[in-house]
């Protein structure tokens, strides 16, 4: 199954638009952008010039992702959120003569694995948002973001902890932390990053029985039948 992509979506044909992925009315795919399978790119949203965008990604309405952009798999854009590429921004040069893309050095915005943006959210590039971090509806992002971070505010700061799921972590003890709706554990290192708990070894359930057959001695003697 290919791409769908409605009439009045603008998608130039140097894109490139995985297996699956919907563009929806007025959006705009611009030249040489990377679009993986099964995305959905809402209502007028913008995607600049070579943009790669992962596999099972949402842009929701109006989004802007300007160009370097990059978004990993499972990315979740929210309706209204703006990602900068100019660090510095002005229509003109010192001398009042409009600047072109000579001009500036194009910077971008990285979204890894599973992140999600809140609507109306501003992403100031250059700047990385974490695994599984989600930035709150409304923020203002101006350095980097963890993984597994919620971030809010103005300019955004974290407060709390999140799993995959998108649930605030609740802290079990030091240094450990487990989603309520997964029960996943998470390990919270002295550098102050969060990281998925290492899981126990399976047990070899041949092994086991063959240690308590082991330890277990002779079955006992059969009931002699009357």
């Amino acid at each position: 199954m290919g791409p769908r992509i409605t009439a009045s979506a603008d998608v130039s044909p140097t894109a490139r638009i995985g297996d699956g992925t919907v563009v929806w009315h007025l959006a705009q795919v611009r030249e040489d952008a990377l679009l993986g399978e099964n995305c959905i790119i809402g209502r007028g949203a913008y995607v600049g010039p070579a943009v790669r965008i992962g596999d099972n990604c949402k842009l929701q309405n109006y989004a802007l992702v300007y160009e370097p952009a990059v978004l990993e798999d499972g990315v979740f854009v929210g309706p209204a959120v703006v990602f900068t590429n100019d660090y510095f921004p002005r229509a003109v040069r010192p001398d009042g003569t409009l600047k072109t893309g000579d001009d500036w050095r194009a910077v971008g915005v990285a979204c890894r694995t599973g992140a999600s943006i809140g609507a109306r959210s501003v992403c100031v590039a250059p700047v990385t948002i974490g695994r599984w971090a989600m930035v709150a509806a409304g923020s203002v992002v101006t350095k980097d973001v963890p993984d597994f971070a919620l971030v809010a505010g103005v300019p955004a700061r974290r407060i709390r902890w999140v799993g995959k799921a998108g649930v605030p972590l609740e802290q079990e003890a030091s240094g450990t932390w487990v989603c309520p709706q997964t029960h996943d554990r998470y390990t919270e290192r002295d550098d102050g990053t969060l990281t998925e708990a290492e899981s126990e070894p399976a047990i070899d359930s041949t092994e086991t029985r063959s240690e308590v057959s082991i330890n277990a001695g002779p079955p006992p003697a059969a009931a002699s039948r009357r």
